[in-house]
C-alpha cells in the first residue's frame, strides 16, 4: 500500500524485455533505496512494481502490471518518474491509501498555468465516471490528489507549488497520457449500492 505522497523523482536508466519479463533500472534519489529489500513494493508513476535488487543509487524492478493498462509501455530512457516506497505501520498518511493497481490511462485535455500553480483538465476513461466525484480522491501518476469540478467525460485538478516541486506533474503536457488509480473506497461503495439497487 502507498499514501500517494511522492518521495521524489527518479530517472529511468534502462528498460529490458527478456522472455516476456520486463525489468527497468531507475536512478533513485539519495537514500530512497536504503534498506530496500528484494521483493519489496515500489510505486513508479503510480504503478506498484517489485524490487529485484537495489544499491545506494539504482533500483531494479520487475514490471508485473499489464503494460497496456498503464503508461509503462511508453517509458523511455532518461524519463523522470514519481517514486514512493510502500508505507509501514508507523508511516504518516498524508494523502489517501493507494494500491498501485492502475484502473486505466487518461489523457490531459487542457493545462492552465497560473503564477505558481497549474490547473489540469483530464479525460475520464470509459465506464469510470461514476467513481470520480468532486472533492473525492484520485491517484495520478502515483500522486494523491483532490478532484475538482467533474463533467460527463472529464474532471479537473488543481496542482499546488509543493506538488509541482516534488513530482513530474509539472512537466506533463497537453495530450499526454497519465496513470489513473481510482479511490478504492469510492469504487466499493458505488458498486455495493448498484448491486443492492439492482436486486
Amino acid at each position: 500500500m502507498f499514501s500517494g505522497i511522492v518521495s521524489g523523482l527518479g530517472s529511468i536508466k534502462s528498460i529490458k524485455d527478456k522472455n516476456d519479463i520486463v525489468s527497468i533500472e531507475i536512478k533513485a534519489p539519495k537514500n530512497f533505496s536504503k534498506k530496500l529489500q528484494k521483493g519489496a513494493s515500489v510505486s513508479v508513476d503510480g504503478v506498484c512494481l517489485t524490487a529485484k535488487k537495489a544499491n545506494s543509487d539504482n533500483i531494479k524492478l520487475f514490471i508485473e502490471e499489464t503494460l497496456s493498462r498503464s503508461t509503462l509501455g511508453n517509458f523511455v530512457k532518461g524519463q523522470k518518474v514519481n517514486l514512493e516506497r510502500s508505507i509501514t505501520s508507523s508511516s504518516e498518511i498524508g494523502g489517501h491509501l493507494m494500491s498501485g493497481h492502475i484502473h486505466g490511462v487518461a489523457k490531459i485535455l487542457d493545462i492552465s498555468a497560473k503564477e505558481s500553480s497549474i490547473d489540469m483538465k483530464i479525460s475520464i476513461p470509459k465506464g469510470k465516471s461514476k467513481y470520480i466525484l468532486e472533492k473525492g480522491y484520485i491517484g495520478i501518476n502515483g500522486c494523491s490528489l483532490t478532484v475538482g469540478k467533474v463533467n460527463k467525460s472529464s474532471f479537473n485538478i488543481h496542482l499546488i507549488p509543493e506538488t509541482l516541486e516534488v513530482t513530474n506533474l509539472a512537466v506533463l503536457e497537453k495530450k499526454q497520457f497519465i496513470n489513473l488509480e481510482l479511490d478504492q473506497n469510492t469504487v466499493s461503495i458505488v458498486d455495493t449500492v448498484e448491486r443492492v439497487l439492482n436486486r
